[in-house]
């Protein structure tokens, strides 16, 4: 493996459309989103409950089986297999939970999704968290990031990294010195030029 063969990624907007999968949730819940609340990052202000009630169905949606069962998001199957075949490697960073069952049920869901052994690595971090830690290990490694909030890109542009934006309605105003994107297959275009 080279160096340059090696991808990082996020799970959650960038691998998974987790966005979908927690709407469904929380419905079950008796909470429906807001009229806009696609262009909010905050679940508080997407599903109009206070702050705390937000990181808590966040954290149960991310500890719950259902997030072994997202669904990929755009066309990653197709772009991250196409990639994988071409010798790239992924590590994913995901900040879904340190619960021991979260890290297996996104485990299985990465190899469900993207066939088992794609993505090589896997580094599970508390609910929410920043990831400046994870990524500090390669730092000014000029490997490519694949992030979908802006803060944690802007980090990984910081640390030396080659972020890649993907863009959803909560970010489409993120104003940054790196690529955006709308699927996979820009992200290949970018990857492979």
């Amino acid at each position: 493996m080279t160096q340059q063969k090696l991808m990082l990624v996020d799970a959650d907007g960038v691998l998974f459309d987790w966005e979908w999968g927690f709407d469904r949730f929380v419905k079950t819940r008796g909470y429906d989103m807001r009229p806009g609340g696609q262009n909010e990052y905050l679940i508080h202000r997407r599903y109009e409950c206070d702050e705390s009630t937000g990181r808590a169905l966040i954290k149960d949606f991310n500890e719950s089986p259902s997030i072994a069962f997202l669904p990929a998001l755009r066309d990653s199957v197709q772009w991250v297999r196409q990639l994988s075949s071409e010798g790239w490697q992924f590590h994913c960073i995901t900040s879904i939970s340190r619960l021991k069952s979260a890290e297996e049920f996104r485990r299985r869901a990465l190899d469900r999704v993207f066939g088992e052994g794609t993505i090589q690595q896997l580094t599970c971090l508390s609910t929410g968290s920043d990831k400046d830690q994870a990524l500090e290990p390669y730092q000014d490694s000029g490997l490519w990031w694949i992030e979908d909030k802006p803060e944690n890109a802007d980090v990984g542009h910081a640390m030396g990294l080659k972020s890649v934006l993907v863009k959803h309605g909560h970010n489409a105003d993120h104003q940054c010195p790196y690529p955006t994107v709308d699927n996979w297959q820009q992200i290949y275009a970018l990857v492979t030029s």
